[in-house]
């Protein structure tokens, strides 16, 4: 059957259809204390084995638009080291496959979309994941009602978060954790992985200087390439109290990573190696990880986000929400951990408001006193601004249109 005799043969659906979707690759530069501290770590701010340069965040961002011309937004925020495609692979697999299963769609029909496009095109969860996303903020802007409605209401006003510490030298790495402590921070991600003995300088110079009051997490970027030397790293810091131990060895190596968390007592959290549903329940079968970390691109925006969630709480691990994104995925983040907050047990990480220039929506997201605040207002509750992503744009924006 054709698509167009698919869509007329479907019962009527409530609410306008997507009728256009916009997509705009952008690339917004570090700001320039960041870019510095990195320098200082070899110009990543962490161990991850990548041989290019790391200047600032690369994103798709969506506009979906109503047939009532109310518009969605969506953000996939992406690093090739880590998520494998770039935004323009991203842009391509819409406009050439995706889009289609979308247009002509009411944006309330959420499971529909997500199953036409998963038994239509395999795998590329980021990019389906962006159309999921801005779904959401679309049925905010269409109702008048916040996107975390949609997930199962608001459990919090405010959302816990956590700092992000860049690799440098154990002080340096201090002096940035108090001064971020200073502004009400109280959990804190520490970039780990040159060696077994600086992660032990660095950890335990952290709780000397700041003591037992704030919580602390590590993040090796998959430094240690064998289980039995990430099982002595993690065994090394462990009596200076971890909240969990994230992606210690390669990202494709799941049996290696269920015979580090056999072996230690910190729970151990995938992220470099976790894209999909499917991803997930492997590590969780194989027994190798106790928390699991989603953000809006893994695994697949906000739907498999809640799925994931709801999932991980059935099986007694911890969730951690985590990204340095741009405003937009920033936002929609900081709705999901409200709806979710009590199914967490981790503060959310949310840094890219300090890592670079400009956050791409019209007014910022209050973040002050080491807590996130939503946005007031209907879906994610931010606006675009226009002139930052024509600025910022790398090149112009794809146009999808529906044709009845």
């Amino acid at each position: 059957m054709s698509e167009k005799k698919s869509a007329a043969a479907r019962p009527h659906r409530p609410g306008p259809r997507v009728t256009r979707i916009e997509l705009t690759p952008v690339f917004v530069p570090f700001h320039s204390v960041v870019r510095e501290a990195m320098q200082a770590s070899g110009g990543l701010g962490m161990a991850i084995p990548s041989e290019e340069a790391w200047p600032g965040g690369d994103a798709a961002i969506c506009k979906l638009v109503a047939e009532d011309g109310s518009c969605g937004l969506g953000e996939a925020f992406v690093w090739l080291p880590e998520s494998g495609v770039s935004p323009k692979q991203i842009i391509d697999t819409i406009g050439a496959a995706l889009g289609r299963y979308l247009l002509g769609e009411s944006p309330f029909d959420i499971e529909r979309i997500r199953r036409r496009m998963e038994i239509n095109v395999a795998r590329n969860e980021i990019a389906k994941g962006l159309l999921d996303m801005a779904c959401y903020d679309l049925m905010g802007r269409i109702t008048g009602r916040p996107a975390c409605d949609f997930m199962g209401g608001r459990a919090t006003e405010t959302v816990p978060l956590a700092a992000l510490i860049p690799l440098m030298d154990a002080a340096e790495m201090v002096q940035w954790t108090q001064l971020l402590y200073d502004q009400g921070y109280r959990t804190f991600r520490l970039k780990l992985g040159r060696s077994i003995s600086e992660d032990v300088q660095v950890v335990e110079l952290m709780r000397r200087t700041l003591g037992d009051e704030i919580r602390l997490r590590v993040d090796y970027n998959q430094a240690y390439h064998s289980s039995p030397l990430a099982i002595r790293a993690i065994k090394a810091i462990e009596p200076y109290g971890i909240d969990f131990a994230e992606q210690p060895i390669r990202n494709t190596d799941y049996i290696g990573m269920a015979a580090v968390q056999r072996q230690v007592d910190t729970p151990v959290m995938s992220h470099e190696d976790f894209f999909s549903l499917q991803d997930l329940v492997t590590l969780v079968e194989l027994q190798a990880v106790r928390v699991i970390g989603i953000n809006t691109e893994r695994p697949g925006g906000i739907t498999n986000a809640l799925r994931a969630i709801t999932y991980a709480e059935l099986r007694g691990l911890g969730v951690v929400l985590h990204n340095q994104p741009l405003g937009i995925s920033s936002a929609a983040t900081l709705h999901l951990a409200a709806a979710k907050h009590h199914q967490l047990g981790h503060a959310t990480e949310l840094f890219g408001h300090i890592m670079m220039e400009d956050d791409l929506i019209v007014s910022p997201i209050d973040y002050s006193e080491g807590v996130g605040r939503l946005p007031e207002g209907p879906g994610w509750g931010v606006e675009l601004d226009e002139v930052a992503l024509q600025k910022y744009a790398t090149a112009p924006t794809t146009v999808l249109q529906y044709k009845k």
